[in-house]
């Protein structure tokens, strides 16, 4: 029976030792695989703030194109305005030395100023030929730097 105890003894002892080896090479395992998962986080962090830097950049980039095409639709606006603000003033100021001219019956005739083409037309009718004549006279002097288009119809 000791022999028995013995084996027994000693088959106790080799399953302790080969538990205790199992569990340190399960520890070192446990801590390589979280040595691995530590470096896997940092590469996929390292990649998160590269992809968020470069949005960044994009968005910046976005953002300072959308500036840029408000600036020029600002301008264009500004520029068209100005010609419509100038156009009118043309416009008025034909009509007005039409009117204060008593060689033209300015009655009947309409003046139309486009400022983007820098044309003046004039539209309508006078009594002569004459008058037709004085009538673009008049708008060339008044109109400096429009083409005068002379649509009278003479009657």
């Amino acid at each position: 029976m000791r022999r028995q105890n013995g084996w027994l003894a000693l088959s106790l002892a080799g399953l302790v030792a080969i538990a205790t080896a199992a569990c340190d090479n399960t520890a070192a395992g446990a801590k390589k695989d979280a040595e691995i998962a530590a470096e896997e986080a940092k590469v996929a962090g390292d990649k998160a703030a590269e992809a968020t830097a470069e949005a960044a950049r994009d968005a910046a980039d976005a953002t300072k194109r959308a500036g840029e095409k408000a600036a020029e639709a600002t301008e264009a606006a500004t520029e068209d305005a100005a010609a419509a603000t100038a156009a009118a003033a043309t416009t008025t100021s034909v009509k007005s030395a039409l009117m204060a001219d008593r060689r033209v019956d300015a009655t009947r005739i309409d003046v139309d100023t486009n400022g983007a083409s820098k044309v003046v037309t004039l539209k309508g009718s006078v009594p002569t030929a004459a008058q037709k004549t004085t009538a673009e006279s008049i708008a060339r002097d008044k109109a400096e730097g429009y083409t005068i288009v002379n649509q009278l119809a003479i009657g």
